[in-house]
């Protein structure tokens, strides 16, 4: 069936519960078999509509095998009916990916991989149970393979330009290792040693055919789930318009190749506030800057301070309050 009679049904449906929603709020005082018929004549729930065909990291997901059908289907439902959460991270990727995207073209993988980053951390300044921080959730010691500074002061790992590029290099590597980028994904996800042995013990490069944790098993198919929702929204009931979205913030940059012994006074010196300071540069950990190897770091100040209110940041201060979700459904 095509996307056309999905989105029909759907916004059809939409404005029938509305109107029935609206037209049952009058009621009140029901006696309990009236209420019991009300909630069956009212009360709707629709299994999402599924695509004839799919694809991710330009790759074709095998859809006429049952269990990849039925693993697909399990988190587009976990997702459209997990509704704050979805609205959240369509909020959060209208300012992300517009950094995330010209990245990504310039080192030459699929921009599929935006939405690995988004089901790694939801775009949350999240702390895995292992260490893993930053959007693309790095532990320490890939991240400095990868080339990106991790210590006390200077955490690279949160920096998004430098984190993308790192995570580039890196799915590329797995790309290269293992001869297909959803094999790469699953490798991100539980390790390069990991896939190496189940490829091993079980003779097959086929992520789609390999008996992996549940975590990995789910992994691919949470990152299609989200790309095939934010690809066409409307067709799942989603309606969001631009003024609901979080814009990008614009920003000026200042270059300092020096020791900053007061992060707080050098905001204040910048026309912003350390808060705003960490919420655009959460890869600065403490409240001042050593730079003995007068190393060149770039800041970000905000061209228009008034425009940033405390609650639009909230989520993105970089502390280490934040702790990564393992809730399973």
């Amino acid at each position: 069936m095509s996307r056309v009679p999905y989105f029909l049904v759907t916004f059809i449906a939409i404005v029938l519960t509305a109107v029935i929603t609206l037209n049952f709020a009058r009621k009140s005082n029901l006696c309990d078999e009236e209420y019991q018929r009300a909630f069956q004549d009212y009360y709707r729930i629709f299994s999402p509509p599924v695509p004839d065909s799919l694809f991710i990291f330009g790759e074709r997901v095998p859809m006429e095998i049952y269990h990849v059908h039925e693993r697909f289907v399990r988190e587009l439902l976990v997702n459209v009916y997990w509704q704050s959460n979805i609205i959240l991270l369509m909020k959060r990727a209208n300012r992300y990916f517009p950094v995330i995207e010209p990245i990504l073209e310039e080192m030459g993988v699929p921009s599929d991989l935006k939405y690995l980053a988004l089901a790694e951390s939801a775009f949350t300044h999240a702390v895995s149970p292992a260490g893993a921080r930053g959007f693309w959730q790095f532990l320490r010691g890939t991240a400095i393979d990868m080339g990106l500074e991790v210590t006390n002061y200077v955490d690279e790992r949160y920096h998004l330009e430098k984190a993308t590029r790192a995570a580039a290099r890196y799915m590329r590597a797995n790309y290269e290792r293992f001869g297909s980028w959803t094999l790469a994904a699953a490798a991100y996800n539980t390790g390069q040693g990991n896939i190496r042995r189940h490829i091993e013990n079980q003779q097959t490069r086929d992520y789609y055919s390999m008996h992996l944790p549940e975590e990995t098993m789910r992994y691919v198919f949470r990152i299609l789930a989200l790309k095939t929702i934010f690809e066409n929204p409307m067709a799942y009931g989603i309606i969001l318009r631009e003024q609901d979205l979080w814009p990008p913030i614009p920003v000026r940059t200042v270059v300092v190749d020096t020791t900053i012994t007061d992060l707080f006074a050098f905001a204040r010196e910048q026309g912003t506030t350390f808060q705003q300071l960490r919420a655009l540069n959460p890869w600065l950990r403490r409240g001042s800057l050593p730079n003995r190897n007068r190393k060149r770091y770039e800041i970000s100040i905000p061209l228009d301070p008034s425009l940033l209110r405390e609650n639009l940041f909230a989520m993105n201060a970089g502390e280490d309050i934040f702790t990564k979700s393992n809730t399973k459904q």
